[in-house]
């Protein structure tokens, strides 16, 4: 089975920025959403994927993720997905030798930046950098599939 864990934070400041190794651009929607799990397409630059998750227990769910052609990947957020996309500047970080995730939001959910890190194991220690803020990790109004029915706009 498929497996993420995973950690959220708030981002505060902008001393993150230094850091950056690449960027990408995301557009991701969601065709399903249930109670025990969501279907998620998302175009990456110039890749695309389509993702099954499961419901959270603390930092771990069951994820299923696999690569699509992007333009069926366009016509599946197109037909299935028109109004609930996310969009959003994925940043690469390195910090302390793990690889961090930045995500700037756009559109309905700008002003929204959280950091992501995935382990391998739900105590696997982390190095806090001093730009994180809040963990989030366990509140759902965080979670992509909450937010585009919910826009950070709107709180």
């Amino acid at each position: 089975m498929g497996t993420e864990i995973e950690r959220k934070f708030m981002v505060i400041g902008d001393s993150w920025c230094r850091q950056v190794t690449r960027k990408v651009e995301i557009i991701q929607g969601y065709i399903a959403r249930g109670s025990n799990c969501t279907v998620r397409i998302r175009i990456a630059g110039e890749t695309a994927r389509i993702t099954v998750k499961g419901k959270s227990t603390h930092f771990t769910r069951a994820e299923y993720e696999y690569p699509i052609p992007v333009e069926d990947a366009r016509q599946m957020l197109d037909t299935f997905a028109p109004d609930r996309r996310i969009y959003k500047t994925r940043n690469f970080l390195i910090v302390d030798g793990a690889e961090w995730v930045v995500d700037e939001f756009h559109d309905t959910n700008h002003g929204l930046i959280m950091a992501e890190i995935e382990l391998s194991a739900e105590d696997t220690p982390i190095s806090i950098p001093a730009w994180l803020g809040q963990e989030v990790s366990t509140d759902q109004r965080f979670g992509n599939a909450y937010l585009v029915e919910h826009p950070y706009s709107g709180w």
